[in-house]
């Protein structure tokens, strides 16, 4: 369920690089309990808005404001507490230490932030592996588990802060379609327990399980679709009715 005031709001949010522009002056608002995707071609400027929307990289001009506070206001040291403690982030490749097993891969965000004795922490993290079914590889190394095991731990490691928001860059994008429809399964259900999620995906079956879907072209938002919730049924037909709504230039439907 969303609120009326936004979580996270940019304004005018440019990003350039050596002197070319990738975002242009980007407006968006993401409210509380949003299921969010964001789709383009390669190069329109998603993940860049994703990291700048953020926090992890620096906005060239405009504002973004996330539960209240100004990012631009924060120092470097402020600005990295508030992503390791309100914010998780899931990446295509989940980047676990190799030299840790996949438990301490999963409480290093909080041993690193401090709110907890280490024994709770151990308590936390095993029983969001066990929520997504890993907990059984608890003492393993990284090497010993699949490509889809290693995306839950990822998205273990996302949540061991409790984060008010949850960022995905192309999360389910190294995965098989089965292993995909698994790590969505789990991401719905986060986001049915009331946590906000903004995804990064080129795959429209992730898209059409969300309940609004922004297309950049060129680093500018050029569409915005707002659908039902995702029920479990009839998948296909999103994913037809989305597929028709980006062939039509993926027009603003609020």
């Amino acid at each position: 369920m969303t609120t009326d005031t936004p979580l996270l709001e940019a304004t005018g949010l440019t990003r350039s690089f050596s002197g070319h522009t990738v975002l242009h002056g980007v407006d968006l608002q993401v409210h509380h309990g949003e299921l969010l995707s964001v789709m383009g071609p390669s190069g329109s400027g998603k993940s860049t808005l994703l990291y700048t929307i953020s926090g992890m990289d620096t906005m060239s001009a405009g504002t973004v404001r996330f539960d209240g506070q100004e990012l631009a206001g924060l120092n470097q040291k402020q600005l990295a507490r508030l992503r390791l403690t309100s914010m998780g982030f899931i990446f295509q490749h989940v980047h676990l230490l190799k030299n840790l097993c996949l438990l301490d891969n999963v409480v290093l965000p909080a041993y690193l932030a401090g709110l907890a004795p280490r024994s709770d922490l151990n308590d936390r993290a095993l029983q969001l592996m066990e929520r997504t079914g890993v907990a059984a590889l608890a003492d393993r190394d990284v090497s010993e588990a699949s490509g889809g095991q290693l995306q839950r731990i990822g998205i273990c490691r996302a949540l061991i802060n409790s984060p008010t928001i949850l960022f995905g860059d192309e999360p389910t994008g190294a995965l098989d379609s089965t292993a995909a429809a698994e790590i969505m399964d789990i991401l719905a259900e986060l986001n049915a327990d009331g946590m906000t999620l903004m995804l990064v995906t080129h795959d429209p079956r992730v898209a059409a399980r969300t309940e609004r879907v922004l297309y950049m072209v060129d680093g500018r938002i050029v569409g915005d679709r707002r659908q039902e919730r995702y029920a479990g049924a009839h998948l296909d037909q999103r994913q037809t009715e989305l597929s028709q709504w980006l062939m039509a230039g993926a027009p603003v439907r609020t």
